[in-house]
C-alpha cells in the first residue's frame, strides 16, 4: 500500500524510564480539529508554503491589494501557483477548497490560430504534474499526452457553446469527469465565490457559487450541477494550485484548438481536509522487570492501516505491531519485545491507506 501520511514519530529512552513525544504534527493535540490551510495574501505568498513552477511571471503578489495577481495565457508552459497540502486525498476522504476570483479580462481564441475555447483552472492537483513535460490540459484522453489527478474548477469563455463553468474530476488513469454548466459567465469586475465540496459517503463533488455575495448559478435556483464519482476510477491529489495551463497540444481538427487571455486576482483560499489520521498520540510503558513493554496509543480514523515501527539507530525500521483498518476508535499498539533497557529506542506509527 502507498504510504498517505508521514510517519507519527514517538522516541522512548528507555533509560531513563521516560516516554517524550516529539515530531508529531497533532500528538497529545486532543482538540486536534480537521486540517487544510486558508490564505488571504496579507503576506508574502512566497513565505506562506506556496511555490510558483512554470512561467512564474504569471503570478504576482499584489501587498497593497492583499491579493495574487494572475495572468492565464494559454501560449505559455504549464504553470502553476501551488500550495502542496501535506496528504494525499483520493474518493476516500472528505475535502473542499473555496477561493475569490475577479476578473479583470478574458478573451477566447487569443491566438487567432486557435480560436476555439480554452479553460482557465484553480483547484486540486498532484504535484508530479509540475514536472511532466508531457501533461497537457487539452490534449483529453492521451496514454502520451493527458493530463492526470486533478479535482478542479474551470472556466471556458464563449466560442460559440456560450460561457461555461465546470466541475472536472481526472482520474489516475487520465479518464475525464466533467459537469457543465452554460450558459454562465464570469463578468469581469464582478466578485466571485466558489466552494467545491466532495463528500465520500455518496462520492459527489458539489459545487456552489457566489457573485458579489449573492448566490449564483443557474436558474431557477441559482444553483451549479453536481459531479457524481461512483463507480469511476480514482484520483490522487496532493496540491491546491491556480493553474494556467499550456494550448501547445491539443486533440481533434485544428479548427477546433482553443487558447485563452485572462487577467484577474485570486484571494481568500480556504481548503478544510479530514482530520488526521493519527490524533492524541501517546507512548506509555507498561509492566515491569524481564515483563515490561512499550505501547502506543492514539485515536485511529477509519479506513487507515497502522504500524508500530522500532529503531535504535533512526536509519533500519522493524514493524512489531499493526492494526487493520476499520471504524474510528482508540487504537493501542504494543512493543511485547522490545530491546534492552540500556538502549535508546525510537518508535513511530505509520499510517496507510488501501
Amino acid at each position: 500500500m502507498p504510504l498517505r501520511k508521514a510517519p507519527y514519530l514517538t522516541p522512548a529512552r528507555k533509560a531513563l524510564g521516560t516516554a517524550v513525544l516529539c515530531l508529531a504534527a497533532v500528538a497529545g493535540n486532543p482538540a486536534a480539529q480537521a486540517a487544510g490551510f486558508s490564505e488571504d495574501f496579507s503576506n508574502d505568498p512566497a513565505t506562506t508554503g506556496w511555490a510558483r513552477a512554470g512561467d512564474t511571471n504569471l503570478f504576482r503578489w499584489d501587498p497593497a491589494g492583499r491579493a495574487l495577481q494572475v495572468t492565464w495565457d494559454s501560449s505559455r508552459t504549464n504553470s502553476f501557483m501551488l500550495h502542496r497540502l501535506g496528504t494525499v486525498l483520493t474518493k476516500a476522504d472528505d475535502f473542499s477548497f473555496s477561493f475569490d476570483v475577479r476578473l479583470q479580462d478574458i478573451q477566447v481564441g487569443s491566438n487567432p490560430e486557435k480560436p476555439s475555447e480554452f479553460e482557465i483552472a484553480v483547484g486540486l492537483i498532484h504535484h508530479g504534474m509540475v514536472t511532466n513535460q508531457n501533461a497537457y490540459r487539452g490534449a483529453g484522453l492521451s496514454t502520451l499526452y493527458g493530463v492526470r489527478n486533478l479535482v478542479e474548477f474551470d472556466y471556458f469563455p464563449d466560442a460559440g457553446f456560450g460561457d461555461t463553468v465546470a466541475t472536472t474530476m481526472v482520474s489516475t488513469n487520465n479518464r475525464i469527469f466533467p459537469v457543465h454548466n452554460f450558459p454562465l459567465s464570469l463578468t469581469p469586475g464582478d466578485l466571485f465565490r466558489f466552494t467545491l465540496a466532495y463528500t465520500a459517503a455518496d462520492q459527489t463533488v458539489r459545487t456552489h457559487a457566489w457573485r458579489n455575495g449573492q448566490p449564483y448559478g443557474l436558474p431557477p435556483d441559482h444553483t451549479l450541477a453536481s459531479l457524481p464519482l461512483a463507480g469511476l476510477p480514482d484520483f490522487a491529489v496532493d496540491a491546491f494550485s491556480v493553474t494556467s495551463y499550456s494550448d501547445a497540444i491539443q486533440t481533434g481538427p485544428s479548427a477546433f484548438h482553443g487558447s485563452v487571455l485572462a487577467h484577474g486576482t485570486l484571494d481568500n483560499v480556504e481548503v478544510v481536509l479530514a482530520a488526521p489520521p493519527i490524533q492524541q498520540l501517546r507512548l506509555a510503558r507498561i509492566g515491569s522487570g524481564s515483563s515490561q513493554a512499550w505501547q502506543a496509543v492514539f485515536l485511529g480514523a477509519a479506513n487507515w492501516s497502522y504500524t508500530l515501527e522500532r529503531t535504535t539507530n533512526r536509519q533500519v525500521w522493524v514493524s512489531q505491531a499493526g492494526a487493520q483498518a476499520g471504524p474510528a476508535r482508540e487504537i493501542t499498539l504494543v512493543d511485547t519485545n522490545p530491546p534492552p533497557s540500556s538502549a535508546a529506542v525510537f518508535y513511530r506509527v505509520r499510517a496507510e491507506k488501501p
